[in-house]
C-alpha cells in the first residue's frame, strides 16, 4: 500500500505538469483553433526565466576582505552580491535563496509580452490555414527559440534550486497513517502550486464576464464578433494567458528537473498526447487526462513493473492513447466536430 501511495504522488507529480502544459495548450486550439507546437517553448522559456532572476540577483563584484589572508598573508579578494551592499549580507542570501518563487512575478510580464508577439507576429497570419501548416511553422518556431536559449545559456542543464525551507521531504505516511512515504516538499508544493493556476483558470472562464465572452466566441466567433465585440482581441489576450500558463508552470519545475534548452521539447510532445487523450478543445479533459497519464506512467515506472515488460515505462503512454482514441476517437471527453473536418 506504501508502494502504491507513493506511486499515485509521483503521478500525480507528473500530472501537474502535463496538465499545465496542456491547460494552455487546449486554451489556444479552442479560442484561435491553431496548434501550437511551440507551447513546449514557453514551458521552457518560464524556466529560463528563474534561471535569469537567480543570475541577476547573484550579481556581483571583487572586493578586499581584510580579515582573510591567502596563504602568503595578502588580503583575499571575495565576490559580493550587490544585493549585500543594499540590503545585508544575510538579507541579500535569504532574497537569492527565494529566487524561484520570486520568478513567478519576474515572469508574468515576460511571458504575457512573448505570447503576444508571438500570436500577433505570426500565428495570427495562420488562423485560416490548414493544421498541417500551423504545426509546420509553430514546430520551426520552436527549434528556433530553442536555439536562442542554447546560444545564451549552453547545452548543460543548469541547477536551480528551491529555498533550503523546502529543499527536505515530508513524512506523508505519519499523515495518513502508513509508514516509509517520505516525499519532497517541493514536489508536493508544485501540486498544490498546479491546483491553483488550474482552479484559477477555470473560474476566469466561467465567473468572470471577460471568460464568459470567450467561452461564447469559442462556440460562434461569427455570432460574438456580430455583436460589436472585438473577439480578436480577447483572444489574444487568451494567447498570453495561455503563455503564462505554461511560462508559470516552467518556473515552478526548474528544482525538479534543472533547465535545458530541450526541456520544451521533452514536454511538447507527451503534452500534446494528454490533449488528444482527454479531447481536442476540452479544458477538463486536458487536466483529467494529463493526471491520468502522470498516474499511468509513474506505475510503469515501478521496478517491478520494468522487470516484468522492460521499457514499458517509456510507451505506456502512448499505448493508452492507442486504446483510448481506437474506442473514444475524440478522446475522454472531446466535443463532436473538433478536428473532424
Amino acid at each position: 500500500m506504501e508502494a502504491i501511495v507513493l506511486q499515485v504522488l509521483n503521478g500525480l507529480d507528473k500530472g501537474s505538469a502535463y496538465a499545465l502544459i496542456a491547460l494552455g495548450l487546449t486554451l489556444i486550439f479552442g479560442t484561435l483553433g491553431v496548434v501550437n507546437f511551440a507551447h513546449g517553448a514557453l514551458f521552457m522559456i518560464g524556466a529560463f526565466c528563474a534561471v535569469t532572476l537567480q543570475r541577476l540577483l547573484s550579481l556581483s563584484h571583487e572586493v578586499v576582505d581584510e580579515t582573510r589572508t591567502d596563504f602568503l598573508g595578502n588580503p583575499l579578494k571575495v565576490d559580493v552580491p550587490y544585493l549585500a551592499d543594499w540590503f545585508g549580507v544575510d538579507a541579500a542570501q535569504s532574497i537569492i535563496n527565494w529566487s524561484v518563487p520570486l520568478a513567478i512575478l519576474f515572469s508574468i510580464p515576460i511571458m504575457i509580452v512573448v505570447g503576444i508577439a508571438m500570436e500577433r507576429g505570426l500565428i495570427k497570419h495562420f488562423y485560416k490555414r490548414p493544421h498541417a501548416d500551423q504545426i509546420l511553422v509553430t514546430f520551426g518556431l520552436a527549434i528556433v527559440l530553442q536555439e536562442i536559449i542554447k546560444a545564451i545559456y549552453g547545452a548543460n542543464p543548469i541547477p536551480t534550486p528551491a529555498p533550503p525551507a523546502f529543499t527536505g521531504s515530508f513524512d506523508f505516511g505519519a499523515l495518513i497513517g502508513m509508514e516509509n512515504i517520505i516525499y519532497p516538499y517541493w514536489r508536493l508544493i508544485y501540486f498544490g502550486f498546479a491546483m491553483v493556476i488550474i482552479a484559477g483558470v477555470f473560474a476566469f472562464l466561467q465567473f468572470t464576464t471577460f471568460g464568459m465572452v470567450v467561452r461564447a466566441g469559442m462556440a460562434d466567433r461569427e455570432t460574438v464578433g456580430m455583436l460589436g465585440i472585438n473577439i480578436d482581441k480577447r483572444f489574444t489576450i487568451m494567447f498570453a494567458i495561455a503563455a503564462c500558463v505554461a511560462g508559470l508552470a516552467g518556473v515552478m519545475y526548474t528544482p525538479i528537473n534543472s533547465p535545458n534548452y530541450h526541456m520544451g521539447m521533452d514536454f511538447l510532445v507527451l503534452s500534446f498526447v494528454v490533449v488528444v487523450v482527454g479531447g481536442m478543445g476540452s479544458l477538463p479533459g486536458a487536466v483529467l487526462a494529463g493526471f491520468l497519464l502522470g498516474i499511468l506512467e509513474s506505475f510503469a515506472s515501478m521496478g517491478q513493473v520494468i522487470d516484468l515488460l522492460p521499457g514499458i515505462n517509456q510507451i505506456i503512454i502512448y499505448l493508452v492513447a492507442i486504446v483510448i482514441l481506437l474506442t473514444r476517437p475524440r478522446g475522454l471527453m472531446g466535443r463532436k466536430g473538433v478536428m473532424e473536418e
